[in-house]
């Protein structure tokens, strides 16, 4: 099938968005970006240093102060704007995101179309999340009321898995609760970030309400950001690693949270399941994405006699062999490549571990091929049996096209296990059964719950949060986020 139109072959040199300019970074440095697909570098992204950390603050301060004092229906007014942006450049965002991550056309698409969610999630809601209490007479001649208000300047922290997502799932939030926000993207995917600020350009914001920094030495800048008495806290969605660390600093200098970090995510298959639709649930939730997304899985317990095992490996192997290779903008691609080539070792390197400890490979993509993008970073789908409990693959978050199959007796065993891991992200469930899946809503201890779907993705107007190391903070993301950017006022008044 013939390729889309990418957007840009080369979107050039990129530029810091500070107090609504485009600026050049203090440091005079820039970093390479390539297409995944093709390993062709497609930008040089910006590396800010403490100069630009400092005005970035200061502007986002200043707006700040403005932006709150904004007539709520005006404020929503943008949010919608931002809505519409988004859905005029539908289709030219998939196609970055393509370019910049190396998902499929189809994912793509997708990503944008939650991203609409999220805004338009965040201006309808405005109506009932902003509005008070008010109790009158509470004592003789006694009037009490509570009003909200924005908190202030938050950084936005967002990963190279989901950048587009998941700045959609903190900065409308933040911008209709009067917020403002200093974003930063990771190093995997910047023209994604740029396209966002864009986006905020066209829809009519304020300068200095959304600014954007490409930064280096993350972890130093992020220190110096959080410790600054006119930042207020931060939303991130990454690493437990990084969550941790984050969260300490926030503890230390009193800031608010959304701090999302690793999951180990597993799908559970039923006697009762339906097979054909457990192949489709373990297609999408261990290999969509090529296995990156927060909420896809790499576990997949199967419960029951031999009967049962044989014949869903007997069709999810040759479905997993039969996925599609290849860039992203050709529509009949179903599997796209890892985002960057250490994201690819890493995923190599879990293989390996499975194979030392004893699992057995049924499906090996290591060494896969894409004719005619032979510098890809391409990874096929791996399948592992025999897999333990004991075993790294089994514990840790491989972040990529990797499904372990995994014997187990009972739904109590699958659940107690689950519960035993260090994370609590999601954990689905394929059953005909009300009364299993009653007992797995209640009992297993994840933020998400699936009941025959291998992506237990909600609605943006839920919140999407997790428990254990998965997660640390004030409050979750998306819809939740309200309860970091707004904060309580309670007013008593006597006039008798």
């Amino acid at each position: 099938m013939a390729l889309l139109k990418e957007v840009s072959k080369n979107y050039g040199k990129l530029d810091l968005h500070i107090n609504g300019k485009w600026v050049t970074p203090q440091t005079g440095k820039y970093f390479d970006v390539t297409n995944p697909a093709t390993g062709r570098v497609i930008a040089k992204a910006p590396v800010a240093g403490p100069d630009d950390v400092e005005k970035a603050i200061a502007a986002a301060h200043a707006a700040f102060g403005k932006w709150r004092n904004v007539p709520f229906r005006d404020r929503a007014k943008l949010i919608f704007n931002l809505r519409d942006t988004f859905m005029k450049h539908h289709e030219e965002l998939a196609r970055i995101l393509v370019q910049d991550h190396g998902c499929t056309i189809s994912d793509g698409r997708g990503t944008i179309s939650r991203c609409v969610e999220n805004i338009e999630s965040a201006g309808s809601s405005m109506y009932g999340f902003y509005k008070g209490e008010h109790v009158e007479q509470l004592a003789n001649g006694i009037d009490c009321y509570l009003i909200h208000e924005p908190v202030g300047v938050f950084l936005i922290i967002t990963p190279g898995n989901i950048p587009m997502h998941a700045w959609s799932s903190f900065v409308p939030y933040a911008l209709a609760c009067g917020c403002t926000v200093i974003v930063k993207p990771s190093r995997q995917c910047p023209v994604a970030a740029d396209a966002m600020s864009k986006m905020i350009d066209e829809s009519g914001f304020p300068p200095g309400v959304v600014n954007l920094l490409h930064m280096g030495a993350e972890r130093e800048l992020n220190k110096i950001i959080l410790s600054d008495p006119r930042v207020k806290g931060v939303g991130l969605i990454g690493s437990t690693r990084v969550s941790k660390e984050l969260f300490e600093i926030c503890g230390k200098y009193g800031k608010r949270s959304s701090l999302n970090g690793n999951g180990k995510n597993t799908i559970v298959i039923m006697p009762d399941g339906d097979l054909d639709q457990s192949v489709n649930y373990i297609l999408r939730g261990c290999f969509g994405m090529s296995g990156q997304r927060c909420l896809g899985s790499d576990n997949v317990v199967v419960i029951g006699d031999n009967k049962v095992y044989k014949a869903l490996k007997e069709k999810l192997i040759p479905a997993a062999k039969a996925l599609k290779m290849g860039y992203g903008l050709d529509e009949s691609v179903e599997l796209g490549p890892m985002t960057t080539p250490g994201g690819r070792e890493q995923v190599i390197g879990f293989v390996e571990s499975g194979l030392k400890s004893g699992a057995k490979l049924l499906v090996d993509g290591r060494n896969a091929k894409v004719k005619g993008y032979e510098e890809g970073y391409f990874l096929g789908a791996n399948v592992f049996e025999n897999v333990t409990t004991d075993m790294h693959i089994a514990k840790e978050e491989a972040f990529g096209p990797l499904c372990n199959l995994i014997r187990m007796d009972g739904l109590d065993e699958t659940i107690a296990w689950i519960n035993s891991t260090n994370y609590g992200h999601s954990a689905c469930i394929v059953t005909e059964s009300g009364k299993s899946a009653r007992k797995f809503i209640r009992e297993v201890e994840v933020g998400n719950v699936g009941i025959n779907a291998g992506i237990p993705q909600p609605y943006a107007f839920f919140g999407l949060g997790s428990k254990k190391d998965s997660f640390f903070g004030n409050a979750k993301s998306r819809m939740d986020s309200v309860k970091m950017f707004l904060d309580e006022k309670t007013v008593t008044l006597r006039w008798v």
